[in-house]
């Protein structure tokens, strides 16, 4: 974005987002406003959204409600349909294994086709905003790239580990209408829909009519 303290430096072909991390999500969630989650059964998580194409003042404002959104639900990685804009961005506030804390925005994500020899399977626990109090195991990579753009429309990619990789994976599987309960098993997906379904999510979420 070209608003001070939001801008990130590139480091060959990777962008650097584990810098001034602080600093850069505070900007922007003290220039937005929560929203709340739209949750399963909303028909605009279910579809896929639509391409960024103008890199203006309204995305610079939707993204800074994203990062307030995300934080008042205490998430790692907020995808814009899951405030109920069909526009394909995601914000990302999320650590890796190591502990190492990343910062980021990305449009138009898509991810890499991982050759054999990086595809570690990492089957651990995953849960949503969009499917609140429900948890399920699910197997993904431990290692992601995803490619888009910036908040200005410049070409980034971001890659990611452990459970940061997790996060980029996820989030862009939601601009495209998929959750991750879809990857589960219909036992594992049932499962998680009771939990959601016996749970009180800790933050405003938006009743499905």
């Amino acid at each position: 974005m070209a608003q001070q303290g939001t801008e990130q430096r590139v480091d060959d072909e990777f962008i650097v987002d584990t810098e001034d991390c602080e600093e850069r999500e505070r900007a922007y969630r003290e220039r937005g406003t929560a929203r709340p989650i739209t949750v399963v059964g909303n028909p605009v998580l279910h579809k896929e959204c639509r391409d960024v194409t103008e890199f203006d003042d309204k995305l610079a404002a939707l993204i800074d409600d994203m990062f307030a959104s995300q934080k008042a639900a205490e998430g790692v990685g907020l995808a814009a349909n899951q405030i109920g804009v069909a526009l394909k961005v995601f914000v990302y506030d999320c650590p890796d294994d190591d502990g190492v804390r990343h910062v980021g925005v990305v449009c138009n994500p898509v991810l890499d086709e991982l050759p054999a020899d990086r595809r570690v399977l990492d089957d651990s626990n995953e849960g949503c905003l969009s499917v609140p109090t429900a948890y399920a195991s699910l197997a993904r990579p431990d290692y992601a790239v995803v490619r888009g753009q910036d908040a200005e429309g410049k070409p980034i990619a971001v890659q990611g580990t452990g459970y940061f990789a997790r996060c980029l994976q996820h989030e862009t599987d939601h601009l495209y209408g998929r959750l991750y309960i879809d990857r589960l098993s219909k036992r594992d997906r049932k499962d998680a829909l009771r939990q959601m379904a016996e749970g009180t999510p800790r933050y405003e979420t938006v009743p499905n009519d």
